[in-house]
């Protein structure tokens, strides 16, 4: 079970796919020297593969890197289009994301 505060936490999208067979350090590198974060910020990290039915999210719960794995086992998951290397949605974004919804972006003031 997962207890940590969410409120703070923000989701960016790598808008490119990504290679799946990359776990923990491999996802890291990804946001650190691909999207530019920091991978042990608390914010959590969404990445595809190419053919758009997997999806990881890579998180630092304060005591160690997560990753969480799905398979959509019909369609594909509905990114949204971003022109830059990520982009941040919702909390309830992901959700809808994680469903096979359409996602909101979220806008920047």
């Amino acid at each position: 079970m997962i207890t940590a505060d969410v409120a703070g936490i923000q989701v960016w999208i790598a808008t490119t796919p990504v290679d799946m067979r990359k776990s923990f350090d491999g996802l890291a590198d990804v946001v650190r020297s691909f999207l530019g974060g920091d991978p042990l910020s608390g914010n959590m990290f969404v990445f595809r593969n190419r053919g758009g039915h997997l999806v990881k999210i890579l998180w630092w719960d304060r005591d160690g890197l997560a990753i969480f794995y799905k398979r959509i086992e019909r369609g594909v998951f509905q990114f949204p289009r971003g022109n830059g290397v990520s982009i941040e949605i919702t909390r309830e974004g992901l959700l809808r994301l994680l469903s096979g919804q359409d996602v909101t972006i979220r806008k920047r003031a």
